[in-house]
């Protein structure tokens, strides 16, 4: 019986992972070997990401991996999605930007200047996001002139591996350059916004092989002969529903984390005025699937109002926090959880105090109701997306499976039963890092369709079951 060892880079946008793997027809083992943090650092120029810490981390990570496991013989590497490096030859043109930073709002102008919004999204199939690559790469002015590529964070990660500058595919998705029919860059779309076309590498697809470690990088790692990197779905998202245990032909996912991202997995885009106003997306999957989709803010929500929180009065024990909320008996408010208000860093409770205050709505007065309105706002958008994307695809859902971090927190999986009306499945929190070695393990032999590799990942981690309260 064949079993591949492999690792998997698996990078949030609030942590990072280094994971390693051994799967075969019958077994699906997944093991942490490092855990990480990573976020936003403030910066001349604006905010960024301390890309060099994280490349240090990752290279410890798989250091760590390979000691603990020489049989490993491929890494995959997946990341959040739009944000970049400009490249001239082997060097980074400056430190990659954080999507959360308030250029973009001059690349969003730029872009809607030449392409209305309703065209943008018809040659697109991409949500409107202020931050879509799109709007970045636009907002970038001179810094572009001098690149001679720009590679997206997992792609970046896989050139310092291996020397080689590609797109893969699913990530190219998210930055609205990408033609969400023929899965190619969009060179009508890239030459209309004044993109210079040169700095758009060439696209890979989930399964190719990117090549073997350098061997810089293979001494530096202390890797045995053979280790490649194999292409996976590197934006998370697309390797997360890769490993949600999906069953049912009428399920629907939710992977929650810093972000919630809501929707289908479909043959097809879904690109019409409809799913424009609902502001879903067509982004790529792996196999050639469509991940049509909503993003919700999220549980950057919570984390933030925790971190405002534990700098004015000291740690935050999330445990009791979660309890004391659930406990709450009394109704609390809402708000849109999508309020673009809430994207940057900063004051969280303060912000969604304002909002409820311009709503006419009381403010919560204790941390645990606080957290409650938080979670029942959250519930209630990933519930409603939900439903649009049912409406919106014409397809029928009786089940949504909520992978990711927030599958951790039992109070949301049951508001998102109660409010959506139907059965939550939670589980696995790992389910982007277990979609990234499966893969891995399909390209080097394991075989098998989506639905073959979703069955190891529902015998492995079955999920638990809450059911919607009247």
């Amino acid at each position: 019986m064949n079993e591949y060892h492999v690792a998997a880079v698996d990078l949030g946008a609030t942590s990072g992972r280094v994971m390693r793997a051994v799967v075969g027809p019958d077994r699906l083992e997944l093991v942490e070997v490092a855990r990480f943090p990573n976020g936003p650092v403030k910066r001349a120029g604006g905010l960024h990401w301390d890309i060099e810490a994280l490349r240090g981390h990752i290279t410890a990570g798989l250091r760590a991996a390979l000691a603990e496991d020489p049989a490993i013989t491929s890494i995959g590497i997946d990341s959040w999605a739009v944000d970049y490096a400009l490249m001239a030859g082997d060097r980074m043109l400056g430190t990659p930007f954080h999507y959360r930073d308030d250029r973009t709002a001059r690349g969003v102008a730029a872009v809607h200047a030449v392409v209305p919004p309703d065209e943008l999204y018809a040659a697109s199939g991409l949500q409107h996001l202020p931050f879509n690559t799109v709007f970045q790469l636009a907002a970038e002015g001179d810094a572009l002139a001098a690149a001679e590529r720009f590679l997206l964070i997992p792609d970046l990660v896989a050139f310092w591996l291996t020397g080689r500058s590609v797109a893969e595919a699913t990530n190219a998705s998210t930055t609205g350059l990408l033609d969400p029919r023929t899965g190619e860059w969009n060179d009508a779309l890239i030459e209309r916004v004044g993109l210079p076309r040169r700095v758009f590498p060439e696209l890979v697809r989930p399964g190719d092989e990117l090549g073997p470690l350098t061997s810089t990088m293979a001494a530096e790692l202390a890797a045995p002969e053979g280790v490649r990197v194999t292409a996976v779905g590197s934006h998370d998202t697309a390797s997360a529903v890769v490993g949600v245990p999906m069953t049912r032909p009428d399920a629907a996912y939710i992977s929650c984390g810093t972000w919630g991202l809501v929707g289908l997995e479909l043959e097809h885009p879904v690109i019409t005025e409809g799913s424009r106003e609902a502001n879903f997306t067509n982004e790529g999957g792996v196999d050639g699937r469509v991940r049509f989709l909503h993003n919700v803010m999220g549980l950057w929500l919570l984390s933030e109002t925790i971190r405002s929180w534990e700098a004015e009065s000291g740690p935050v024990d999330l445990g009791r926090l979660l309890v004391d909320a659930a406990a709450v008996s009394s109704p609390v408010p809402l708000f849109d959880a999508n309020d673009e208000r809430f994207l940057p860093p900063g004051d969280m409770p303060g912000r969604i105090a304002a909002v409820l205050v311009e709503q006419g709505d009381a403010v919560p007065a204790t941390p645990a109701a606080m957290t409650r309105c938080i979670l029942e706002s959250l519930a209630v958008a990933f519930a409603g997306a939900v439903h649009d994307a049912a409406r919106l695809a014409n397809r029928e859902v009786g089940v949504i499976h909520l992978v990711g971090g927030g599958a951790l927190n039992n109070l949301l999986c049951q508001l998102v039963a109660d409010r959506s009306g139907m059965p939550v499945l939670a589980g696995p929190v790992e389910a982007t890092a277990l979609g990234n070695v499966l893969v891995q393990a399909r390209a080097l032999g394991l075989g098998g369709s989506l639905e073959n590799l979703r069955a190891l990942v529902a015998e492995a981690y079955p999920p638990q079951r809450f059911e919607p309260r009247d």
